[in-house]
């Protein structure tokens, strides 16, 4: 990790900032996160409007809304106006086909918590973004962070960018779901999902930022390196996603949505509320090839 002063930009460079005319944005963080208010997510989105919160997910890479409380359906409607869907068969699904459920209740199995990924990155396409709404929240805790992988990348030492502009590394679904699923359970998946090729620095398909695409959950190993090699690298990499400097936190409230770039970003889901129930429904938005 790079120890001196932190490069903290949230446009590209060349990119002047501008207001925005439809709703209110309310920063979160210095270069990740933002409330928007002013806007009810189960009215239909008129071009413009959607033009401006696309712009606004650019500049933030993850929009919180306030106490939508959006039926299944409507959240999938809202995720639509983005491209088309999709789900992941390891999921639990929601009332909707296109919706995945994550239920905590007491004496449960651990759920997905406690880990800096970005999801599905063992896909050929990656996930463009995901639509996640808490249906029921613990009285304490549960919270999300995201951590913005463009300042990730900027805020690295020369030598270590210049190293791995050009590297590729391996993702596979393997370990990041092995530590709740038996071998049994996964292995009817490994044709489905076999490991894949990604860069380890992505250019973002719409700003042309730089942003590191690598993560704990399904990052395996950079080619052309020796396994010992290639796993310090991924861990100096890794420990990226914990500068807080690059992080927003966003305590959630019953109602309250979350839509991030996933293209841009990594999240943890943590797991500090003891026995207490949270549920969460999220629709993933597909994407493209990674470049």
């Amino acid at each position: 990790m790079y120890e001196g002063a932190r490069v903290l930009r949230r446009l590209p460079e060349g990119v002047e900032e501008r207001p925005y005319e439809r709703f209110e944005v309310v920063p979160q963080g210095r270069t990740i996160g933002a409330e928007i208010r002013g806007l009810d997510l189960s009215r239909p989105l008129e071009e413009p409007l959607r033009e401006e919160l696309n712009r606004a997910l650019l500049e933030w890479k993850v929009l919180f809304f306030r106490g939508q409380h959006l039926t299944s359906r409507a959240q999938r409607d809202f995720a639509l106006n983005w491209g088309e869907l999709e789900t992941n068969p390891l999921l639990a699904r929601g009332d909707d086909e296109d919706v995945v459920r994550f239920d905590k209740a007491a004496g449960t199995t651990p759920t997905f918590e406690n880990v800096w990924h970005t999801d599905v990155t063992f896909r050929e396409r990656p996930a463009m973004g995901a639509v996640l709404q808490l249906r029921e929240v613990p009285p304490f805790g549960g919270d999300t962070m995201w951590a913005d992988m463009a300042a990730a990348y900027d805020n690295l030492p020369p030598e270590v960018r210049s190293r791995i502009d050009d590297a590729v590394a391996v993702h596979d679904f393997l370990p990041g779901f092995a530590r709740f699923y038996s071998p049994e359970r996964l292995a009817p998946h490994q044709e489905e999902f076999p490991p894949v090729e990604h860069p380890v620095v992505r250019r973002h398909p719409e700003t042309g930022r730089k942003t590191l695409f690598v993560n704990t959950s399904f990052t395996t190993r950079i080619k052309g390196l020796e396994q010992q090699e290639s796993d310090r690298l991924l861990r100096l990499l890794f420990q990226q996603a914990h500068v807080p400097e690059f992080q927003v936190r966003f305590r959630w409230q019953a109602g309250d949505v979350a839509f991030w770039d996933n293209r841009a970003t990594q999240h943890y889901a943590v797991n500090d509320y003891g026995t207490h129930r949270r549920v969460a429904e999220r629709v993933a938005i597909a994407g493209d090839r990674p470049f």
